[in-house]
């Protein structure tokens, strides 16, 4: 909790009694390998805090092929304020664990703490630009440059998840991504 408490923190100012309020409404929730927090169709039924593990942001084409839109890291919200069925799913790469609110509680915190929705509206603000920094590259790119980009942007990640994801990512097939890792070596 004192993750997301620090996390929010960023954004404006909690006094002890609002931090309380928002500890009490939160749950914690672990997800493993490959679950889904959130399927394509559905409302998001839950605002989710990663605070271990990574998740992806995915979709199916009309080929029935398996896209990776972005990879989300820990200390990052997952929210969708529009309150719509989402056309994307949204996995566990790894296991991991989150810090939950229900829709109900997340409404109860905002109707009761004064400037909660500011500081949200900061939250979504950065991060919009994290993920235009990291939606996945532009196919006119060299698969080459594509993954050196993807190096860059998420220098932390290439270990931790399997590389048929990252194949998806940067819309390559697994068999060149390993030869652009053996030749980049």
């Amino acid at each position: 909790m004192n993750a997301f408490v620090d996390y929010v923190l960023q954004f404006g100012q909690l006094n002890q009694q609002q931090i309380d309020l928002v500890s009490r409404k939160a749950k914690d929730l672990e997800l493993p390998k490959e679950a889904y927090f959130s399927e394509a169709g559905n409302v998001l039924k839950q605002v989710g805090f990663l605070t271990e593990g990574v998740v992806r942001v995915c979709y199916y084409n009309n080929k029935g092929q398996d896209i990776t839109k972005i990879f989300i890291e820990e200390n990052h919200l997952l929210l969708d304020a529009r309150n719509l069925p989402s056309s994307e799913y949204i996995q566990a790469v790894t296991d991991c664990r989150f810090i939950v609110f229900s829709m109900r509680d997340w409404e109860e915190i905002s109707n009761t703490i004064v400037g909660w929705e500011h500081i949200i509206q900061k939250v979504i603000a950065k991060a919009l630009v994290q993920k235009l920094e990291r939606v996945s590259p532009l196919v006119s790119q060299d698969a080459t440059t594509r993954y050196l980009e993807f190096m860059e942007k998420y220098p932390n990640l290439a270990n931790r998840i399997p590389l048929s994801y990252i194949a998806s990512y940067l819309g390559i097939t697994q068999s060149s991504l390993s030869r652009i890792r053996k030749n980049i070596r």
